[in-house]
């Protein structure tokens, strides 16, 4: 059961703990130890085992054996066996119980405890037959700001061991990975290298520009160590025989190498090679060692492999701009390791001290992991790239989609470099000379020709590119940045009005957007409602801001009229006395004639209830004020009116935060029996219901949960919002759904680093890098609530550095933990503080205000 992020017994059975760097993919570790989700092949590969790929351990006393394992626990039901429909022969699958591939058959530890603080896993394994007790913990660098370290394609592992034995006792401690090349292709070599002995698993027959082309390293600092390049050869399973028999019988393994491969052995179906490299350890009673080990891949050349009709010429993946192949990078972490866990470790330390309750930071920790999963890309320059999650084995929703991407907070955050990145790309790639926006980047760069049936600009999405914009420069500081790309910015606004713009949003430059609206939730909205405009909205005041720093005072001047009038007519006509609806007449289908030009108009009419289908009307939709969070967290200030934002908040708990039981859903099942959640929209009694209401309606999706749940923190709704992030990683306990894995359309699903933003908001911390103004004043300090305030401190992230924040009743204490810090000007606890000078806080160094002086 979870308790203080371990998770044991049951609670493991659903765990992939993804380790890999930013952009290049990832292995899963599994809740008792196994490798798995072998996603580094440049697509996804859920519930992939990579052949025998695993740690085993043995312990010698002396000469004879006493006992040896696979490093792992263990393996939970259900035993049936995995549904295949591409299985290679018929002996594998369901009926015939669990693969040989998961070692459930081996002998395994009896007692294995998962700690899983993203980004490090630690597994503890006991077994009384075991002269031992041994400790994985299992990483790949997350440095925030750093995003060259943070993708290093590999997975990093240190094993402890601690002899528990009353002698002296040899240990054996071997990982063993399998080739993803036939037997005619494989080119496995051992070689040492700067004190590091590896074997390089690759390649003699395929060309350097194939997409299969690359190479997997595995290598341990272990000077004391034996090998096998190749497992033995044979038919049905002769190769595992044969590596029981190398690891058992013998203390040492002997090398065995096939140069050339025999026809017999090219006639060997399903079969791949696999190699072991094995760390030989001397530990006396009570004594403790560690040895560190790797798997580093490069599999260089990406192409555009989920889209039909388009060029499939490759592209090279970032790292591999970096690293020539999988050896490089070894080499590269074993010379940098303590500096790379050592800034790892200190960013998780930092982060898990901050002052949260246990369900707000396992929220806010496993939402970063989407960063380590093939969710994300970078392309040759280094461009962040992503879909919007994960299917089995290939990407879903591509193109950096504008509309879920605007909800993911952690990455402007702890790699604003690359969060920039998707503006200058987005600008540059997905405008039209008129302003239009598509919402996905689509690859290769630049080749793709517009379909405007197929996509049409997106609301949410366009003025969130705005949004964002603006967000961005004030966290970087980069004035250059944003008026090179303040041309687009401008026209993208402008595009609301444009002559051009068939989608009629703000013809009459009202300040209200009311014609045709795509969205997040794959349709169209038609006439006025509080969701989409309010992303008008902030785009209007962040525009305005944006145009003043610009100098474009008239743009200035009109963006705030019109961000005026849209938020009196909003607050005047678009509330209802609890909450914000849509002013629409459904039984009207002349709303739709403006868009007769488009043939699927024709899907948005009910010809036997005579309505407009897939709309809210008198609905209680979970993102109708979503736009004010967004602004809170930008420091933009009021959207709508204060007093109705939290009228409407109150509304969507009341009426739209259910017990599963309560509710029919004929969408995906995200949530169900007793689980709790917020569904997307709710009709509450006294209200009509649209007979097709809007699309996704009862689903729970946890990126707009977190959205909605930190806007009820910012308002003060403290209890309400815990309740909410509560009933969500409840949802994700290790039983039911993999901790570190929330999806929607998909793994892994960007939508979920919402999450992220509750950091944001329980730590009060604010820093605008133009103005160099820190900000801080705690949730709970704010709203004076009956929590322990007495010594409260948060991580905290800026454009140029990272460290902790830290608040009592005396004083306010930041830490430099990385990087640094300038600051002109102070807001802390209301307490405003001007220096005479920037005063730069360098890493190592601290600040301290007191609060009575």
């Amino acid at each position: 059961m979870k308790k203080n992020f371990t998770y044991t017994n049951e609670n493991t059975s659903q765990i992939s703990f993804p380790l890999g760097g930013i952009g290049s993919g990832s292995i899963g570790l599994s809740g008792n130890g196994r490798l798995i989700d072998w996603e580094i092949f440049n697509r996804p590969n859920k519930k992939s085992t990579n052949g025998y790929s695993t740690f085993a351990i043995k312990a010698y006393d002396g000469e004879n054996l006493i006992d040896y394992k696979i490093l792992n626990g263990d393996f939970l039901p259900p035993y049936m066996g995995e549904i295949d429909r591409n299985k290679p022969h018929k002996h594998i699958g369901f009926g015939v119980g669990p693969d040989e591939n998961t070692f459930a058959g081996f002998r395994h530890f009896k007692e294995s405890s998962f700690t899983g603080e993203f980004p490090i896993a630690k597994i503890d394994f006991k077994d009384e037959s075991f002269p031992g007790n041994i400790t994985m913990e299992a990483f790949n660098p997350l440095i925030p700001l750093n995003d060259l370290d943070s993708s290093i394609p590999g997975a990093f592992f240190e094993i402890t061991v601690l002899n528990t034995f009353e002698k002296e006792v040899e240990y054996g401690i071997c990982l063993s990975v399998s080739s993803p090349f036939d037997f005619d292709q494989a080119n496995n070599l051992k070689s040492t290298k700067k004190n590091v002995n590896y074997i390089k698993i690759g390649n003699k027959s395929i060309k350097d520009d194939d997409p299969k082309y690359g190479d997997i390293t595995i290598a341990t600092d272990c000077d004391d160590i034996s090998f096998q390049e190749y497992w033995y050869r044979g038919f049905w399973k002769n190769n595992l025989e044969m590596f029981l028999n190398d690891f058992t019988l013998d203390k040492r393994f002997l090398n065995r190498n096939y140069k050339s491969p025999s026809s017999e052995h090219l006639s060997i179906p399903f079969l791949k090679d696999t190699s072991s490299l094995c760390a030989h350890i001397k530990l006396k009673p009570k004594e403790k060692k560690a040895v560190k080990f790797i798997i580093t891949w490069n599999f260089p050349n990406m192409y555009n492999y989920w889209e039909k009709d388009v060029d499939k010429t490759p592209w090279k993946n970032y790292y591999s701009t970096i690293f020539k192949d999988s050896t490089k990078s070894a080499l590269y972490s074993f010379e940098n390791w303590e500096r790379l866990v050592g800034d790892t470790r200190l960013f998780k330390e930092a982060l898990f001290s901050s002052s949260l309750d246990e369900w707000v930071l396992d929220a806010v920790s496993s939402c970063i992991s989407v960063l380590k999963s093939p969710t994300c890309l970078r392309l040759t320059d280094g461009t962040f790239y992503g879909f919007e999650g994960c299917g089995d084995n290939t990407g879903y929703c591509e193109g950096s989609c504008t509309h879920v991407w605007n909800y993911a907070y952690a990455l402007p955050y702890l790699f604003p470099k690359l969060e920039q990145s998707m503006r200058t790309a987005d600008f540059k790639y997905n405008q039209l000379d008129d302003g239009y926006m598509r919402f996905r980047l689509h690859l290769p760069l630049g080749e793709y020709k517009l379909n405007e049936l197929e996509e049409r600009p997106c609301v949410d999405g366009q003025m969130g590119g705005i949004i964002k914009s603006y967000r961005d420069w004030k966290i970087s500081g980069d004035g250059k940045w944003l008026k090179d790309n303040w041309p687009y910015i401008k026209k993208s606004l402008e595009f609301a009005w444009a002559k051009t713009n068939k989608y009629l949003w703000d013809p009459d430059k009202a300040g209200v957007i009311t014609g045709r609206q795509h969205h997040t939730l794959d349709m169209e909205l038609f006439c006025a409602n509080s969701w989409l405009n309010g992303f008008y909205l902030a785009a209007l005041k962040a525009g305005s801001e944006i145009a003043k720093f610009i100098g474009d005072d008239d743009s200035s001047k009109l963006y705030l009229s019109l961000f005026e009038k849209g938020k009196q007519f909003t607050d005047s006509n678009l509330f209802n006395g609890q909450y914000y609806f849509q002013n629409i007449n459904l039984s009207k289908r002349e709303l739709l004639e403006p868009y007769n030009w488009d043939p699927s108009i024709l899907s948005y009419w009910n010809n036997e209830k005579n309505q407009i289908s897939y709309q809210i009307g008198e609905g209680c939709e979970i993102d109708q004020v979503v736009a004010g969070w967004h602004a809170n967290l930008c420091g933009l200030g009021e959207i709508f009116d204060k007093a109705k934002v939290k009228s409407a908040l109150k509304s969507i708990y009341k009426y739209n935060f259910k017990s599963m039981r309560d509710v029919t859903n004929v969408w995906r099942l995200f949530s169900i029996n007793d689980e709790k959640g917020v569904i997307i929209c709710s009709w509450p009694e006294g209200t009509s219901k649209p007979s097709i209401p809007l699309t996704y309606s009862y689903e729970t999706m946890t990126g707009f949960e977190y959205a909605v749940s930190c806007h009820m923190l910012q308002e003060g709704m403290i209890d309400e919002s815990l309740e909410i992030v509560k009933a969500i990683r409840d949802r994700f306990d290790g039983i039911k759904r993999n901790p570190w894995n929330e999806f929607e359309c998909g793994s892994n699903y960007a939508r979920s680093m919402a999450a992220y933003s509750l950091l944001l908001t329980y730590s009060g911390f604010r820093y605008d890098a133009v103005e160099n103004h820190l900000e801080f004043y705690p949730i709970n300090l704010k709203y004076n609530t009956k929590n322990n305030c007495d010594n409260l401190t948060y991580f905290f992230t800026s454009s140029h550095g990272w460290g902790t924040i830290s608040y009592d009743e005396n004083e306010v204490i930041i830490k430099i933990l990385y990087g640094r810090i300038d600051i002109k000007t102070m807001n802390i606890l209301n307490k405003k503080i001007v220096f005479d000078d920037i005063k730069s806080i360098d890493k190592n160094m601290e600040l301290k205000i007191l609060l009575n002086s």
